[in-house]
Formats: structure tokens, sequence, C-alpha cells
């Protein structure tokens, strides 16, 4: 509300009460007659500042209430965040022991004098049970990246990328898939962001895993990264089977995988812990995928 307005409006408010006062003395007197006179100019000034007032009240109302809205719908957030995260704990908690008992089981099952049939049987329930030990952990990690402090020293991840791609070449399968890192040191090398190296580590090291994961034989994996508008930008792009494009808007979501990659093991956790470690930097995480194409992840990490 301006100046001007806002010394207008104990004026406005006697003239307001006054009028009120004279309409009900009109009401309760019944035949006596009571008139306020005027100048004209008076009364179109008296008449366009009450309209002023009132505008300026109207807007003062909607922002505090806007204003308010937004609180309590950030209360929310945060409070279904935090019950989001003791959920996870608690999940955690709650399996840890269960499975450990019946992985041991398992593995005693497998020591004792089975026939082909039952070893089968065995080292399938032992697959799952280790599935689930993944999932568990995966979320546990979800939930500490959400909580724990963060440091934030610059992170040289030229370093990073380039240990990624020696990495990824020792995944399972990664001798099969043609793998390339870019990084720019010419006429600078490449800006270090400020950030914690352990957390961008993991997340780097989801991307690729995944790259090499969901390609095939003979496919490329290249990671990138460049500097654009104040951010560091890294890339990790695979020729693998892509992604159908009604499932995309779904992958940084928990435990939710692929219809097309469901044969292969994996918890359904790995992009959004991913997001989760690029939310911590202020950053912005993005997909695109074309089917029998591949797929390109790009993490935007702010420099300041």
């Amino acid at each position: 509300m301006s100046g001007g307005i806002r010394r207008w409006l104990p004026v406005l408010a006697v003239l307001s009460a006054g009028g009120a006062a004279a309409a009900v003395a009109a009401l309760l007197l019944g035949e006596v007659m009571v008139g306020v006179r005027f100048a004209p100019a008076l009364g179109v000034a008296v008449l366009t500042a009450g309209a002023a007032g009132v505008a300026a009240a109207v807007v003062v109302v909607r922002r505090r209430t806007e204003r308010l809205r937004a609180q309590v719908l950030e209360a929310a957030r945060k409070e279904a965040k935090e019950e989001h995260r003791r959920f996870l704990r608690r999940l955690d908690h709650e399996l840890k022991n269960p499975l450990t008992a019946i992985r041991l089981g398992v593995a005693n099952l497998r020591a004792a004098d089975l026939d082909e049939a039952a070893r089968g049987t065995a080292a399938r329930v032992d697959d799952q049970v280790l599935r689930m030990v993944r999932i568990t952990r995966d979320l546990r990690k979800l939930a500490a990246i959400e909580d724990q402090p963060m440091e934030r020293l610059p992170v040289p991840l030229a370093g990073l990328l380039e240990a990624a791609g020696e990495a990824a070449g020792e995944l399972p399968d990664g001798d099969d898939r043609k793998i390339t890192v870019t990084v720019p040191d010419v006429p600078w090398p490449l800006s270090q962001p400020p950030g914690d190296a352990d957390l961008l580590e993991l997340a780097l090291h989801n991307l690729v895993a995944n790259a090499v994961k969901y390609s095939g034989p003979g496919c490329s994996v290249a990671l990138r990264a460049f500097e654009e508008s104040a951010h560091v930008v890294v890339e990790v792009a695979d020729t693998g089977q892509g992604i159908p494009a009604d499932e995309l808007p779904h992958v940084w979501d928990e435990l939710v995988r692929g219809s097309e990659v469901r044969d292969i093991p994996g918890s359904g956790v790995g992009l959004a812990l991913v997001q989760a470690v690029v939310a911590r930097h202020g950053g912005e995480c993005e997909i695109r995928s074309r089917p029998g194409a591949g797929t390109v992840v790009r993490m935007r990490l702010p420099l300041a």
C-alpha cells in the first residue's frame, strides 16, 4: 500500500463510522431526517478516496491470504517429507534383521545335501532376498542424503568423470560398451561447483551404472561436462533401448521401474538418489529418451 493511501485510511474510517452512525440514527429515530452536506468537489474526493481505500484493503487482504495459504502448503510439504523420511528409516530398521535371518537360512539350505531342483529353488530365493536387501539399502541411502549434513567445497567434477568412466568398464558387461569421457580444458579447465564430492560421485556412479545396465553389447556410453549460464552441466548418455515417453515423468519416483527392464536386476531407487543429491546442491535433473535410440540424463549444478 502506498504512503498516500495509508494516510487517508484514518480519515476514511472516521467518515465511514460517521456515515454508519448517521444511518443507524435515522433508522432508530424513524421520521427524524439526518442530512450531511458536502461540497461537490469534496464529495467526489471522499468517494474516490473511499473507493481507493477499499481497493487497497482488498489487495492487502488478498496478499495476506495468499501468503498464509503458501505458508500452510509449505508446512504440509515439510511435514509430509519428514514423515516420508521416518518411514524409510523405519522400513530399513524393520527389514534388516528378518532379511539377514532369511539369508542365513538359505545359506544353510544350500550347504545341505540337496538335489539339483532344491538347490535351484534356494538360489532363486537367495536372489530375491538379495534384491530386497539392495532396495532397503538404497532407501536408507536416500533418507540419509536428505538428512545428513553436506560439505560445500569445490568439487573436481572433471576428475570424478574420468574415474567414473574407468569404473564403468569394470561393471558387469561394461567391457562390452564403448565408453567415452569428454571434459573441456581449453581455454580454461572445467569450473568446480561447490558441494559434496562423495554425494556427487554417488550420483554419477548411479547414472553410469544405469547407462551400462540398460544398454546392450556394442552400445556407446558417453560422459561429458560443460559450463552453461553459471552452471556446470554433466550428462551421461547411452545408445541403449531408451524409455517410453509415457514413463519418463515417473522415472524419478522411488521404486519405479520401466516396463521394458523389469527382468534386469535393480532396486528402482537409483534415479531418485540422483535427484536427491542434485537437489541438495541446488541443481536440477533432466532426462531425455527415445525408444530404440537411447537416453540422456543431465545434472545441472550451480557454480555459486
